[in-house]
């Protein structure tokens, strides 16, 4: 009797913090005819342009440092914005929706990256 092992096909995103690459593992579909098949990996983009604001209450500036003024604050998980560009460690960004404080949807303006968070795309299986 011969017995026969089908795997699942399954991808599974490790979401790593801010700065680090996410990576992408795709398991074998099936061992039959190969064994020692071995596991293929992929590195995967982190394509997700969202970022969320971490720090509790941050400058929205109209340039990349703090020499800029300030368009308004944004505040923890409630504010977020599409990346539009970046310089150095700050990040220009477009602003999903009003912010708390009442700054515009769409406003643009620039955030330093420590008081931010992108998002990572996940498949959950």
């Amino acid at each position: 009797m011969q017995a026969k092992f089908i795997g699942r096909a399954g991808i599974a995103v490790a979401t790593i913090t801010m700065g680090a690459a996410a990576t992408l593992a795709a398991a074998p579909s099936a061992l039959a005819s190969t064994p020692a098949q071995a596991p293929a990996t992929l590195a995967a983009a982190n394509t997700c342009p969202t970022w969320s604001v971490t720090g509790k209450a941050v400058n929205l500036r109209s340039g990349p440092s703090t020499n800029y003024r300030s368009l308004g604050l944004l505040y923890r998980w409630s504010d977020s914005g599409t990346e539009v560009g970046s310089s150095g460690d700050w990040i220009k960004t477009k602003l999903d929706h009003k912010s708390e404080t009442g700054i515009k949807k769409g406003t643009t303006g620039w955030v330093h990256k420590k008081y931010l968070e992108q998002c990572v795309y996940m498949q959950l299986d």
